[in-house]
């Protein structure tokens, strides 16, 4: 069964959900700030978080930093807040998703299995794009019969793109997951290998590109079969 964290101050949102989800089969741990769902990761397991922004202690998005420093797990931000500052500092942040208040449960469910099966490409050592399969144990991607060797950071950046394809990463968290947090140059390096990415898989469109989300950083999208 798998275990989801929710952390919202509103008790009414915690107790629609949790009758919700836990008849779809999911088990809901509640809290009710951001210090308490800290606590909360740190003692029982948790295959997705659903954080609300506005919460006392810990707010939704030190949450959300926290977590995605921590715990590979996805995350969904819900928030009664539209405006467009408000979402790029959760994607800023890690977050996957967002939600805006009001909500169906509906949608919230659709996008939690959605995460579920993208998250679900991060554990396999071969990530399937249409034809194309990137294999992370070997640094090898392959069309068929043919063999692609690219260069070791290119073939890194790729795979951390494809294993979440839909997820939005800032330059800054791909510098820090793909050259490490003791990278001294510049986020434009990750401009520069995007476009050499971009080069080397232009014939590839159909199946998967690299989209930039002007002002936050860079995301896959698979295209078709």
């Amino acid at each position: 069964m798998k275990r989801l964290l929710l952390a919202d101050d509103d008790p009414h949102i915690r107790t629609l959900l949790r009758h919700f989800l836990t008849a779809e089969g999911y088990a809901v741990l509640e809290t009710r700030d951001g210090q308490e769902a800290m606590d909360r990761l740190q003692s029982e397991p948790v295959d997705l978080a659903i954080v609300d922004v506005m919460m006392p202690k810990v707010n939704g998005l030190e949450l959300c930093s926290h977590i995605r420093d921590n715990y590979d797990i996805p995350i969904i931000l819900l928030t009664a807040r539209e405006q467009l500052a408000d979402k790029e500092q959760g994607y800023m942040r890690g977050t996957d998703d967002y939600v805006t208040k009001p909500f169906e449960p509906e949608e919230l469910l659709f996008r939690i299995q959605a995460l579920f099966r993208r998250y679900s490409l991060a554990s396999k050592d071969r990530i399937r794009l249409g034809k194309v399969i990137i294999d992370r144990k070997n640094y090898e991607v392959l069309d068929g019969d043919s063999v692609m060797l690219l260069p070791r950071k290119e073939f890194e950046l790729l795979a951390q793109l494809a294993q979440f394809a839909g997820r939005l990463f800032a330059r800054e968290e791909l510098i820090r997951l793909v050259w490490g947090p003791d990278y001294d140059g510049d986020e434009r390096t990750v401009d520069v290998h995007i476009k050499r990415l971009r080069q080397r898989f232009a014939d590839y469109q159909e199946i998967f590109a690299i989209q930039t989300v002007r002002g936050l950083g860079y995301k896959l999208e698979v295209t078709g079969k």
